[in-house]
């Protein structure tokens, strides 16, 4: 359900087995372009992260030169779960542990956030702090888990 006031923010952090231009990541580098027009086309979608200059984040490494991030934004909770399981990314979901890493505890986090603004990467690394500190919460969850826009009655 939509909430004009308020969109989701997602976060997914990913350990990288090996660096991009592995050739043992072309199964995944190659998807990157193709999936990112499809999620930009996607219904509900409304940002992600790009680096300046660039197609992609793929080159952003605010938490080491092993995590890659991915940052964006949607109109609600049914958007992202739509585009996340019922296009082709999730092929990619399916194949994930040939190029990442399992990592301890949650990789992607989910908040509410204002229409119209975009917290910052730092701002999403502390909200998947909060999630492997206190599990679902209104201020951080999960797809699996999720708790509907903060009430501004």
């Amino acid at each position: 359900m939509s909430d004009p006031r308020h969109q989701l923010a997602q976060f997914n952090l990913g350990l990288l087995k090996a660096p991009l231009s592995d050739p043992s990541m072309e199964g995944f580098t190659s998807r990157i372009e193709p999936i990112n027009v499809l999620a930009e086309s996607a219904p509900g979608f409304v940002w992600r992260l790009i680096e300046e200059g660039k197609e992609d984040a793929t080159g952003l490494r605010p938490f080491g030169e092993a995590h890659l991030v991915n940052y964006s934004v949607w109109e609600d909770v049914e958007s992202l779960w739509d585009f996340t399981y019922r296009t082709d990314h999730l092929d990619l979901l399916r194949e994930r542990r040939h190029w990442f890493d399992r990592m301890e505890g949650p990789s992607l986090v989910l908040w509410w956030i204002p229409s119209d603004s975009i917290p910052s990467v730092e701002e999403a690394g502390r909200r998947l702090d909060l999630l492997r500190e206190h599990g679902p919460t209104p201020e951080a969850f999960t797809l699996r888990t999720h708790f509907p826009p903060p009430s501004t009655s």
